[in-house]
Protein backbone atom coordinates (compact mmCIF):
# COMPACT_ATOMS: atom_id res chain seq x y z
CA UNK A 1 0.00 0.00 0.00
CA UNK A 2 1.52 3.36 -1.15
CA UNK A 3 2.15 5.85 1.86
CA UNK A 4 -0.16 9.18 1.74
CA UNK A 5 2.94 11.46 1.34
CA UNK A 6 3.67 9.54 -1.86
CA UNK A 7 0.52 10.09 -3.47
CA UNK A 8 0.42 13.94 -2.04
CA UNK A 9 3.80 14.05 -3.64
CA UNK A 10 2.04 12.71 -6.86
CA UNK A 11 -0.42 15.24 -6.84
CA UNK A 12 1.92 17.65 -6.49
CA UNK A 13 3.67 16.54 -9.71
CA UNK A 14 0.12 16.40 -11.28
CA UNK A 15 0.62 12.61 -12.17
CA UNK A 16 -2.83 11.67 -12.75
CA UNK A 17 -2.18 8.05 -10.93
CA UNK A 18 -2.11 9.46 -7.75
CA UNK A 19 -5.85 9.70 -8.17
CA UNK A 20 -6.37 5.66 -9.18
CA UNK A 21 -4.50 5.08 -5.81
CA UNK A 22 -6.33 7.56 -3.36
CA UNK A 23 -9.35 5.39 -4.75
CA UNK A 24 -7.84 2.15 -3.81
CA UNK A 25 -6.85 3.38 -0.58
CA UNK A 26 -9.70 5.28 0.24
CA UNK A 27 -12.41 4.59 -2.15
CA UNK A 28 -14.33 1.97 0.16
CA UNK A 29 -14.72 4.41 3.35
CA UNK A 30 -15.86 7.52 1.10
CA UNK A 31 -18.07 5.05 -0.21
CA UNK A 32 -19.81 4.64 3.26
CA UNK A 33 -19.57 7.80 4.41
CA UNK A 34 -21.17 9.51 1.59
CA UNK A 35 -23.97 6.14 1.17
CA UNK A 36 -24.53 6.79 5.26
CA UNK A 37 -25.06 10.40 4.27
CA UNK A 38 -27.18 10.02 0.82
CA UNK A 39 -29.01 7.20 1.55
CA UNK A 40 -27.96 5.74 -1.98
CA UNK A 41 -24.91 3.82 -3.21
CA UNK A 42 -25.65 5.73 -6.89
CA UNK A 43 -24.93 8.68 -4.69
CA UNK A 44 -22.22 7.45 -2.66
CA UNK A 45 -20.11 6.57 -5.99
CA UNK A 46 -20.68 9.84 -7.88
CA UNK A 47 -19.61 11.42 -4.64
CA UNK A 48 -16.40 9.66 -4.46
CA UNK A 49 -15.43 10.37 -8.15
CA UNK A 50 -16.57 14.20 -7.86
CA UNK A 51 -13.98 13.74 -4.26
CA UNK A 52 -11.64 12.56 -6.76
CA UNK A 53 -12.04 15.40 -8.95
CA UNK A 54 -11.65 17.80 -6.04
CA UNK A 55 -8.96 16.65 -4.79
CA UNK A 56 -7.43 16.82 -8.40
CA UNK A 57 -8.87 20.63 -8.08
CA UNK A 58 -7.27 21.09 -4.95
CA UNK A 59 -4.02 19.55 -4.50
CA UNK A 60 -1.99 21.99 -5.69
CA UNK A 61 -2.63 24.65 -4.08
CA UNK A 62 -3.31 22.29 -0.92
CA UNK A 63 -0.90 20.35 0.80
CA UNK A 64 -3.15 17.88 3.26
CA UNK A 65 -0.90 16.58 5.96
CA UNK A 66 -3.53 13.94 6.72
CA UNK A 67 -4.87 12.38 3.52
CA UNK A 68 -7.54 10.54 4.89
CA UNK A 69 -8.67 13.04 7.23
CA UNK A 70 -8.41 15.53 4.00
CA UNK A 71 -9.96 13.00 1.31
CA UNK A 72 -12.91 12.23 4.16
CA UNK A 73 -13.62 15.55 5.30
CA UNK A 74 -14.20 16.28 0.75
CA UNK A 75 -16.61 12.99 0.72
CA UNK A 76 -18.53 14.33 3.48
CA UNK A 77 -19.04 18.07 2.37
CA UNK A 78 -19.85 16.48 -1.05
CA UNK A 79 -22.50 14.09 0.17
CA UNK A 80 -24.22 16.96 2.19
CA UNK A 81 -24.57 19.05 -1.09
CA UNK A 82 -25.45 16.16 -2.57
CA UNK A 83 -28.31 15.42 -0.34
CA UNK A 84 -29.53 18.74 0.24
CA UNK A 85 -29.87 18.90 -3.73
CA UNK A 86 -31.86 15.85 -3.79
CA UNK A 87 -33.97 16.92 -0.57
CA UNK A 88 -34.56 20.61 -1.27
CA UNK A 89 -38.62 20.42 -1.12
CA UNK A 90 -38.74 16.84 1.45
CA UNK A 91 -36.44 17.33 4.18
CA UNK A 92 -36.27 13.81 6.74
CA UNK A 93 -36.24 10.51 5.97
CA UNK A 94 -32.40 9.78 6.64
CA UNK A 95 -30.09 9.88 9.21
CA UNK A 96 -28.19 13.07 7.85
CA UNK A 97 -31.27 14.81 8.39
CA UNK A 98 -31.95 13.48 11.89
CA UNK A 99 -28.27 14.41 12.51
CA UNK A 100 -27.85 17.79 11.29
CA UNK A 101 -31.26 18.86 13.04
CA UNK A 102 -29.62 17.61 16.26
CA UNK A 103 -26.33 20.06 15.51
CA UNK A 104 -28.46 22.88 14.04
CA UNK A 105 -28.61 24.92 17.43
CA UNK A 106 -25.49 24.50 18.01
CA UNK A 107 -23.28 25.08 14.83
CA UNK A 108 -23.33 28.47 13.14
CA UNK A 109 -25.04 28.04 9.44
CA UNK A 110 -22.69 27.64 6.36
CA UNK A 111 -24.86 29.65 3.95
CA UNK A 112 -21.84 31.62 2.29
CA UNK A 113 -18.65 29.93 0.84
CA UNK A 114 -16.96 33.38 1.89
CA UNK A 115 -16.99 32.15 5.27
CA UNK A 116 -14.17 29.65 4.87
CA UNK A 117 -11.81 31.32 6.97
CA UNK A 118 -14.14 31.26 9.61
CA UNK A 119 -15.45 27.95 8.99
CA UNK A 120 -11.90 26.54 8.95
CA UNK A 121 -11.45 27.72 12.62
CA UNK A 122 -14.40 26.38 13.72
CA UNK A 123 -12.77 22.73 12.12
CA UNK A 124 -10.00 23.64 14.32
CA UNK A 125 -11.64 24.00 17.08
CA UNK A 126 -14.26 21.29 16.95
CA UNK A 127 -11.00 19.43 16.54
CA UNK A 128 -9.25 20.46 19.58
CA UNK A 129 -12.63 20.20 21.69
CA UNK A 130 -13.04 16.56 20.16
CA UNK A 131 -9.37 15.32 21.17
CA UNK A 132 -10.78 16.66 24.93
CA UNK A 133 -13.54 14.03 25.25
CA UNK A 134 -12.99 10.43 26.75
CA UNK A 135 -12.36 7.96 24.21
CA UNK A 136 -16.32 6.36 24.66
CA UNK A 137 -17.66 9.98 24.13
CA UNK A 138 -15.90 10.80 21.17
CA UNK A 139 -16.31 7.36 19.42
CA UNK A 140 -20.26 7.95 20.19
CA UNK A 141 -19.80 11.47 19.16
CA UNK A 142 -18.23 10.93 15.74
CA UNK A 143 -20.08 7.92 15.01
CA UNK A 144 -23.37 9.65 14.92
CA UNK A 145 -22.40 12.88 13.58
CA UNK A 146 -19.48 11.90 11.05
CA UNK A 147 -20.66 8.87 9.98
CA UNK A 148 -24.55 9.31 10.20
CA UNK A 149 -25.02 6.38 12.23
CA UNK A 150 -28.51 5.89 13.75
CA UNK A 151 -28.83 6.10 17.63
CA UNK A 152 -30.25 2.35 17.53
CA UNK A 153 -26.74 1.44 15.55
CA UNK A 154 -24.36 2.94 18.11
CA UNK A 155 -26.62 1.77 21.03
CA UNK A 156 -26.49 -1.92 19.83
CA UNK A 157 -22.95 -2.16 18.71
CA UNK A 158 -21.76 -0.32 22.02
CA UNK A 159 -23.69 -2.51 24.33
CA UNK A 160 -25.62 0.80 25.63
CA UNK A 161 -29.57 1.52 26.57
CA UNK A 162 -30.86 3.88 23.64
CA UNK A 163 -31.68 6.08 25.77
CA UNK A 164 -28.12 5.98 27.29
CA UNK A 165 -26.72 7.29 23.39
CA UNK A 166 -29.26 9.94 23.86
CA UNK A 167 -28.29 10.94 26.89
CA UNK A 168 -24.39 10.82 25.85
CA UNK A 169 -25.36 12.54 22.42
CA UNK A 170 -27.08 15.24 24.76
CA UNK A 171 -24.72 16.12 26.90
CA UNK A 172 -22.27 16.19 24.62
CA UNK A 173 -23.77 18.45 22.22
CA UNK A 174 -23.55 20.52 25.52
CA UNK A 175 -20.64 20.65 25.99
CA UNK A 176 -19.68 21.47 22.00
CA UNK A 177 -22.49 24.87 22.70
CA UNK A 178 -20.21 25.70 25.96
CA UNK A 179 -17.23 25.03 24.41
CA UNK A 180 -18.21 27.04 21.37
CA UNK A 181 -19.33 29.91 23.46
CA UNK A 182 -16.18 29.96 25.72
CA UNK A 183 -14.32 30.20 22.10
CA UNK A 184 -16.89 32.62 21.24
CA UNK A 185 -17.19 30.86 17.78
CA UNK A 186 -21.16 30.48 18.71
Amino acid sequence: MHQDSQIVNMLLARDEQALQMIREKYGAICAQIAYRMTGSREDAEECVSDLLLEVWNSVPPQHPENLRAYVTAITGKIAIKKYEHAHRLKRGGTQLAEALDELAEILPSDTHVEQEVEQRELTDALTAWLRTLPAEQRRIFMRRYYLSESVHEIAESSHMSVSAVKMTLLRTRNKLKDYLRKEELL
